[in-house]
């Protein structure tokens, strides 16, 4: 295994008397999505500023991009792209306007920078809208611009700190496709932190929850599940519920089975392979099946579990 893209240990923040961050360990790996989340409060922002260099850690180390966010802050600037919740953008500039400047800044001259800023104009699909003030975008199309500033000196690493928060679901659907095209053809890895389950449930190969200042849990979305519970087959019966519980007896896969009035909860391993063998089961023991529903557990119970409460307000820490 390499050199890690973003690696922490120990990392901690305190603000006088409050501990934020408290003795963080963190390995993401190369070309990776990972997704960190978080309720309010649980230091996810605080540790994000200081991978980013924003913060000094108030003790432990880490290294991003391979170079110590402490000592070496100038050479992780220089390999990091940084979106940020609040897009800091001059509403008086133009798209094209705000790339140029943008590509200067990190050195990049004459034909280079144009050829830059007309592949972000692709990636990010504004249109015409290049041409026009800033000041006349809407909330999804000043994130989708913001993204392209981040990107304008193809950095190694790319924080996003959630970048579709508050857009509707058509341009928060063109984000997340942007992320992943950034992440399937050009191998960037991509730090991100969402508010939105589904959203690090479809993106991050991995996620890292953030409790009371501590990673309380890691892995991909599937691993985490897996944890709180299993897979729910239930079976809406007309007849007897106890015979559908019996001939559910010895079904591979089916761990057990519990008959709640007109339903039977049946929990299994694999919900998506179970279906089939209970359904056949069911179908040979006289019983009526009105209907099969598989409920699977969602990052939101994983949250539940580790942190006591839901992840649907927003963040205000």
């Amino acid at each position: 295994m390499g050199t890690p893209a973003i690696e922490a240990e120990g990392l901690r923040r305190t603000f006088e008397e409050t501990v934020a961050v408290a003795g963080l360990d963190l390995r993401v790996e190369g070309g990776e999505i990972y997704g960190f989340l978080g309720p309010n409060g649980a230091g996810k922002s605080t540790c994000v500023r200081m991978l980013c260099t924003l913060l000094v850690p108030s003790a432990g180390h880490a290294r991003v991009a391979g170079y110590d966010v402490a000592r070496q802050p100038e050479a992780v600037r220089l390999r990091i792209g940084v979106a940020l919740q609040e897009a800091a953008l001059d509403d008086r500039q133009n798209g094209i306007e705000l790339l140029r400047l943008q590509a200067r800044l990190y050195g990049l001259r004459g034909k280079a920078v144009e050829q830059r800023i007309a592949d972000l104009t692709d990636l990010i699909d504004i249109g015409d809208a290049m041409n026009r003030r800033i000041g006349t975008y809407s909330g999804g199309m000043k994130r989708r611009l913001d993204l392209a500033a981040a990107l304008v000196h193809n950095p190694d690493v790319l924080f996003l700190d959630e970048p579709t928060t508050g857009l509707d679901p058509v341009s928060r659907a063109k984000v997340w496709g942007e992320i992943t095209a950034l992440n399937r053809e050009l191998g960037m890895t991509i730090f991100l932190t969402t508010q939105y389950l589904e959203e690090a449930d479809a993106l991050a190969r991995r996620v890292g929850i953030i409790d009371l200042g501590r990673l309380v849990a890691e892995g991909t979305p599937a691993e985490l599940k897996r944890k709180v519970g299993t897979d729910v087959i239930v079976a809406d019966v007309d007849g007897d519920a106890s015979t559908a519980c019996e001939a559910l007896v010895g079904v591979s896969g089916v761990t057990s089975v519990d008959p709640i009035g007109d339903e039977v909860l049946i929990h299994v391993v694999e919900g998506s392979s179970s279906v089939g063998p209970v359904a056949i089961a069911l179908d040979g023991c006289g019983v009526t099946v009105r209907g099969l529903t598989l409920r699977t557990p969602t990052l939101d119970d994983v949250f539940l579990e580790l942190t006591g409460g839901h992840l649907h307000e927003e963040e205000v820490e």
